[in-house]
């Protein structure tokens, strides 16, 4: 009955598709839907409600069903899934492999490193200037230096590694006079393994870095010319540095001995001050020079500590009574804290006193009249720690990273008037970084400036060359000027060492 249901409805069907069905063959079908149980139900899976077919399209889908039933299959059995190299394939078009979606130029290979096939989207770009790449064709257009790291790749993969990438350079005719010669190519192999668990082929995706290689040759050509340059540097630095202390100190000794009059008397008083502006120009100049040639050794790696055992009290002393002078010239207030339990510090003590005078001075200098320069020192576990705090003109934000940089100098509309090298602070942060120890800058425009040097006490940096550790937060109160109210600030006594009678002074901010 189904099969007769069926070849009629064939027959409906393969009529007009906008045709009727007649009311004996409609009848006919309501009765069989009616008799057959769940039939409603499964053509309404296969037909929506929306959908709207023609009748004998809809007849012939009953009949199918009907036809099903009677043979006593309920649903079609479940489809099975596909891989993703099966779905890869059939986005494929027609009589086209899936390599040849792949970027570059995808070949493979035998285990012997022999191209039996050549894919890729980029295939017909790079075969134009390429020549013909199967068998030993590929091989023989590689550089000769980068064919065996390609065949000891072919190797490792017919060893068991799974994927292997190499960088090689492959020869092509010049075709210009401004077309380089060799193509620079990033090889990506894929090993493909037989029923043995063996190399039974390599897919290799060859992609056209000669871009990235031409920039990364000049990055590394241009570091050579700035690492030649700072050389050149240096060594001019230290050259010129040593040729000019041999006259400068010709200059100060004779100068010494003109204002000294050890050998007549000056006429005037006019006479008097220019040999002292000469012996202070030339002592400013030798300065300079020696801060040239401690950096120059610095950066070269000649700069040699002496570690030994001193009192740090006796350093910050040694600071002070050295500037002293300039700070009262100028009417600023230099103090200084140090507490009695300190002790010793193992380090070279000459570099130590001059990262002192370095920072006091650069403090001194721009601190103006009425401001307050601090010396603290404390020790934090087993590093001491040396802050130079001032109330001057501080450091905008945005300069702090140039601090510490050979002849860098902030310059704004405060700073233009002070002189200078800008290398104080880079050989501050040079002998610290011998020490092994490390340098922080806080700083607030109008307000002042705290630099806080971090040293292994004992001395252990020492054998790190330098190596930087992170900075802890400094301890010293900040902005480092004096509270509203009367505060005590102690000097050291003359013997370095506190006493009671610690001659404390009140001062006010």
């Amino acid at each position: 009955m189904a099969a007769r249901l069926g070849a009629a409805t064939g027959v409906a069907g393969a009529g007009a598709a906008d045709a009727r069905p007649t009311a004996p063959l409609r009848a006919t079908t309501l009765a069989l839907l009616a008799a057959v149980p769940g039939l409603p139900l499964a053509l309404s899976a296969v037909m929506p409600a929306s959908a709207a077919l023609p009748a004998g399209v809809a007849l012939a889908g009953a009949g199918a069903l009907l036809a099903a039933a009677a043979t006593g299959v309920r649903r079609p059995k479940p489809q099975p899934v596909k891989t993703f190299a099966e779905e890869l394939a059939e986005a494929a078009p027609p009589a086209a492999s899936p390599y040849d979606l792949f970027a570059g130029l995808v070949t493979l290979h035998d285990a012997r490193g022999f191209v039996t096939a050549v894919h890729g989207r980029d295939r017909s770009a790079m075969l134009a200037w390429m020549r013909a790449p199967m068998g030993r064709g590929y091989l023989d257009q590689i550089h000769v230096s980068d064919r065996i790291g390609f065949l000891a790749a072919i190797d490792r993969l017919r060893q068991g590694a799974t994927s292997e990438t190499v960088e090689i350079r492959i020869d092509r005719a010049r075709l210009a006079s401004d077309v380089e010669q060799f193509v620079h190519m990033r090889v990506e192999m894929t090993a493909l393994a037989g029923p043995d668990g063996t190399l039974a082929a390599v897919v290799a995706q060859s992609r056209d870095i000669s871009e990235e290689a031409k920039l990364r040759n000049e990055n590394v050509r241009k570091a050579a010319e700035a690492e030649t340059a700072n050389d050149a540097k240096t060594r001019f630095l230290a050259a010129v540095s040593h040729e000019l202390r041999t006259p400068l100190n010709a200059i100060l000794g004779f100068s010494d001995i003109l204002s000294g009059e050890y050998f007549g008397k000056l006429e005037n008083d006019r006479q008097r001050e220019y040999v002292a502006l000469i012996h202070q120009s030339g002592s400013h100049l030798l300065s300079v020079v020696n801060t040239m040639l401690d950096v120059s050794k610095i950066e070269a790696g000649r700069y040699e500590l002496l570690p030994e055992p001193f009192a740090v009290a006796d350093s910050v002393k040694a600071c002070e009574q050295m500037l002293g002078l300039q700070a009262r010239d100028k009417g600023i207030q230099l103090t200084s804290r140090v507490p009695r339990a300190i002790g010793e510090a193992v380090a070279d003590q000459r570099a130590i006193q001059q990262v002192l005078i370095n920072l006091v001075g650069n403090a001194i200098k721009f601190t103006d009249r009425g401001g307050i320069v601090t010396i603290d020192a404390a020790r934090e576990g087993r590093d001491l720690l040396l802050t130079v705090s001032d109330t001057g003109i501080g450091i905008p934000a945005d300069k702090l990273a140039l601090i510490g940089q050979p002849f860098m100098q902030v310059q704004n509309e405060y700073t233009r008037k002070y002189e200078g090298t800008g290398l104080g602070l880079s050989l501050v942060k040079g002998l610290v970084a011998l020490h092994g120890g490390s340098f922080a800058v806080e700083s607030r425009p109008g307000e002042g400036t705290v630099i806080t040097v971090r040293v292994p006490a004992d001395g252990s940096g020492i054998a790190r060359d330098g190596d930087l550790r992170a900075s802890a937060p400094s301890t010293v109160d900040f902005p480092p000027r004096l509270a509203g109210g009367p505060q005590t600030v102690y000097q050291p006594s003359d013997d370095g060492k506190d006493t009671k009678d610690e001659r404390a002074r009140q001062k006010t901010a």
